[in-house]
């Protein structure tokens, strides 16, 4: 059986369909390492300060990390461990989970968009609808015995953080604490565990290509022994390293249209590595399919026309898929 995975597969040098234009690579020797990431302590007694910090980093940098989350350790460590047990199993029962069809709610799949691309991505990813869990959480892996139990509890940790996270980001733009959740609606919820295994040819070839996220919030917990994130600040490319305990926040395309282009959803990519494989895992806030996503009255008052037409996510969300990962950005298809 040919395989359509790169996990598990030994290669001694990149195949063809991953070897990006020279135009196109990476170009890793010209990255910096980025020393300033804000990171935000949640446990800080002071509120306004979280507020400001927060508001700050979605203005300037489109993204930060945070510590005293509410995210148990246990709970990170575990989510981590069935990662990489799932990744490990053969690749013939991997394969039994494998498809390319994007609506369906939970696959195995690899690079992005493997019907469309030209040029393939050094991943593999098994993707999950997490929410309503009692829905989805039946049609997960059943092997290895503890993923649904372990993957149950990680959503469910999670999605509390992302909701508090959107109250304070909806403070910082001088909004009440539910105004964005109030338009975002029952919101979706998705997860991508990401693998990316050893590269022969790392500069040839990316785990991802620049995108931004076409969801409301993006919680990333990093693999903390290897680094690959990279985010576009100021027009040069720059590693976002592994902070202990923490998770990345990126604000996603949903809350750059709401903030009314205040907040800017940022571009990044994963990059890979010659030595040694990495996982992450992504957990995706996305509005309900029906949400109006229309910037608040009070963003718009005054001077600030509309950055953005109205539309639904469903629109979006559907735009989204059609294109390649690494096209413009999204959202200009739907600016006034």
């Amino acid at each position: 059986m040919e395989t359509k995975l790169i996990s598990g597969v030994q290669f001694s040098k990149l195949p063809s369909s991953y070897i990006r234009p020279e135009s196109e690579r990476p170009k890793l020797a010209e990255v910096e390492e980025c020393k300033n990431v804000p990171v935000i302590d949640l446990g800080c007694e002071d509120r306004s300060l979280i507020i400001k910090q927060i508001g700050d980093a979605c203005r300037d940098y489109g993204f930060f990390q945070v510590i005293n989350h509410g995210v148990s350790m246990e709970a990170m460590d575990k989510i981590q461990g069935v990662a990489h047990e799932f990744f490990g199993l053969p690749v013939e029962e991997k394969m039994k989970l494998y498809s390319d069809d994007p609506s369906k709610t939970m696959r195995l799949s690899t690079s992005f968009n493997v019907k469309k691309e030209t040029v393939h991505n050094w991943r593999d990813y098994l993707r999950l609808h997490c929410h309503p869990l009692e829905k989805y959480a039946p049609e997960w892996p059943s092997s290895p015995s503890s993923f649904r139990d372990i993957a149950s509890n990680y959503c469910t940790q999670v999605r509390e953080l992302g909701f508090r996270l959107q109250e304070a980001i909806s403070e910082s733009l001088g909004l009440p604490k539910d105004s964005l959740k109030n338009i975002l609606g029952e919101q979706g919820q998705h997860m991508a565990m990401n693998y990316y295994p050893a590269c022969p040819e790392p500069e040839l070839t990316y785990g991802l290509p620049a995108h931004t996220d076409p969801n409301a919030l993006t919680i990333l917990l990093q693999d903390i022994q290897v680094s690959g994130l990279q985010v576009l600040k100021d027009g040069k490319w720059i590693a976002v390293n592994p902070h202990p305990n923490a998770f990345v926040i990126n604000i996603g395309d949903q809350l750059q249209a709401l903030s009314n282009g205040k907040y800017k959803s940022v571009w990044h990519r994963a990059v890979v590595n010659a030595d040694k494989a990495r996982l992450s895992v992504a957990s995706f806030l996305c509005p309900c399919d029906g949400s109006n996503i229309s910037a608040p009255k009070e963003l718009t008052n005054g001077g600030d026309s509309s950055t953005y037409r109205d539309f639904t996510y469903a629109e979006y969300y559907k735009k989204f898929w059609s294109r390649n990962l690494d096209q413009e950005h999204c959202l200009e298809l739907f600016k006034n």
